[in-house]
């Protein structure tokens, strides 16, 4: 029977429960490690506490749209594409958790178990060498301590348990992974892809790859989960699992191991430093309910906190030897922070295929992998930017406007006559990691439980603008050759933040002048703690990073695990 101090101390703690925290839980739970998991919000069970999962339009108060008094109180998070009716629950709402905009910066959030695993757009593609080498090879931020090699085993390890769809395209911009089936593309979406394919040389569209379940494996069964339906209500979390989510697979999966302690409501405050011992000795919470202070014991410390966050408690975490944060003895801690531009969009029409329809849904469209500056540079901008493709078929006239009655029921009635396809496109930028674009600790401002607000500085640069730019000129030429019409562009300004993909503030490096964290993802100056989330990215690429997060959390776990079998982290 263990003692009341057992239930203080632990092998591992891990702060967040998201997208990697739920790995790093797995990973440890799985070898055997008495393992704390630490959620600054409620609990979230799979199934039990998705309450909108399987609503029908009519049940909605609103429609589904969110009423207009919530969006005035909102106007950050209300801009999230996933910020409707059925999914707001899931989000931080503006006033609940405020941080300081030093320049605007839109910062969407989702504080309980699961995180914004439940609400992502489940986008999954590998970093090529390109991208790991870039830092390098363009002479911006540092050069990353890896490359593919290092963690192309790592991506099958996490891609075959959390089910990934795609085809293998054999690009080297773009590393096949370990797929199941591909759902089909349009008729529209398989012409523009030969058409690119004739056209140019360095250019291909592709169907995009994504996190969900076509052709259910045994590991996937045995996670309980089940085929994807195609429901496209994905932001409401899924009652068969079908998409992945750390409520439906990695959490679950560690607890059953019965070496999990999972707590919600606790909101880490910092991470507590050995100064004798010269390693970090625990964690301290505050219970978000009762305001109590709380300190666990552990001997690794993994944080995933989500970037922002885990930047926050490092920052937070300040001791004799580490005044300004933990490992922080470079001062760049919260420095060369970077997100995705995805300011720039473009539409158009086909007017060909009309004996074509579509029949049902499907989880994600096709996509096209950056082409420009991979081999060489060959713009007046660094790096490049990755877009979607996506289409449907309109219909002739799909107004009701002025209609009531009898009048408005045949028109309802009536099978409406199919119109033109709609082709659109949206950007992934890439984006380059700069000392002016950082996070700190407001001197004045505490949030609800007495911690420093984050005061968030980060901006576009001239090279964000001529790559939005060039985005939409050559978008404009491949559309415009391919036979669409209509063609409109448009770049919405949008402040950074609102592409979800922060990245940075902790990053990996081999010198400890110059980065925090070494190739295993461990702080340098403080070994027994790891950052494995997108804190700790060098760069940004211009691939959605959820699997590059998990991946590394999953290498960084079993590193961890390898030195505690040898008595290196105690």
């Amino acid at each position: 029977m263990g003692t009341a101090n057992d239930k203080m101390n632990y092998d591992v703690i891990v702060i967040g429960s998201g997208m990697s925290g739920g790995w790093a839980a797995k990973e440890f739970c799985d070898k055997g490690f008495r393992t704390l998991l630490l959620e600054r919000g409620r609990d979230v069970k799979h199934i039990k506490d998705y309450p909108t999962t399987n609503m029908y339009p009519w049940e909605f108060k609103h429609g589904g749209q969110v009423p207009q008094q919530i969006v005035d109180e909102n106007p950050v998070v209300s801009k999230c594409y996933a910020f409707r009716e059925d999914a707001m629950h899931f989000f931080v709402k503006d006033n609940e958790h405020p941080y300081v905009q030093e320049k605007p910066f839109d910062w969407i959030r989702g504080y309980q178990v699961g995180g914004k695993s439940i609400m992502w757009a489940r986008q999954t593609q590998r970093w090529s060498d390109y991208d790991y080498e870039g830092p390098a090879r363009d002479g911006f931020a540092v050069d990353s301590p890896i490359r593919y090699k290092d963690i192309a085993p790592w991506y099958s390890y996490v891609e075959k348990f959390v089910g990934i769809s795609g085809n293998k395209d054999g690009l080297d911009v773009l590393p096949d992974g370990e797929f199941l089936p591909a759902w089909e593309m349009t008729c529209v979406e398989n012409y523009f892809k030969e058409f690119i394919g004739k056209n140019y040389n360095d250019r291909h569209v592709i169907y995009g790859r994504c996190a969900h379940i076509s052709q259910p494996q045994p590991v996937h069964l045995e996670q309980g989960r089940g085929q994807c339906q195609g429901r496209t209500l994905c932001q409401r979390g899924c009652p068969f699992g079908g998409y992945f989510n750390a409520n439906s697979s990695t959490i679950p999966w560690a607890l059953k191991t019965g070496n999990l302690t999972l707590r919600p409501f606790s909101v880490v405050h910092s991470i507590i430093y050995d100064e004798k011992k010269g390693k970090a000795a625990g964690v301290r919470i505050i219970d978000t309910n009762t305001k109590e202070v709380i300190e666990y014991t552990a001997s690794v410390i993994f944080v995933n906190a989500g970037a922002l966050n885990s930047n926050l408690i490092l920052l937070n975490s300040i001791s004799t030897r580490f005044p300004n944060g933990l490992g922080n003895e470079n001062g760049l801690l919260g420095k060369y922070f970077a997100f995705h531009n995805y300011r720039a969009r473009i539409s158009g029409k086909y007017d060909g295929f009309k004996e074509f329809t579509t029949d049902g849904k499907r989880p994600t469209s096709a996509y096209i992998p950056r082409f420009r500056n991979v081999k060489k540079q060959e713009t007046d901008f660094l790096r490049g930017y990755a877009s979607g493709f996506s289409s449907y078929r309109s219909f002739a006239d799909e107004s009701n406007d002025g209609l009531f009655g009898e009048e408005l029921k045949n028109k309802l009635m009536t099978k409406p006559e199919p119109g033109p396809w709609n082709v659109g496109s949206h950007m992934m930028g890439e984006t380059i990691p700069k000392e002016t674009n950082f996070v700190a600790l407001d001197k004045e401002k505490k949030d609800a439980w007495g911690i420093p607000q984050l005061r968030i500085s980060v901006a576009y640069d001239d090279n964000d603008e001529k790559m939005t730019r060039d985005f939409i000129e050559q978008m404009t030429e491949m559309y415009t050759k391919a036979g669409f019409t209509d063609i409109k562009t448009t770049d919405s300004k949008a402040a950074p933040g609102l592409d979800i993909h922060e990245m940075g503030g902790v990053r990996m490096g081999n010198d400890p002048k110059t980065s925090l964290l070494n190739k295993w993802n461990q702080l340098h100056a403080c070994p027994n703690v790891f950052v494995s989330d997108g804190a700790c990215m060098t760069s940004t690429s211009t691939q959605n990073p959820s699997l590059t997060y998990m991946a590394l959390t999953a290498r960084a776990a079993n590193h961890a695990i390898e030195e505690m079998k040898k008595g290196n982290l105690k």
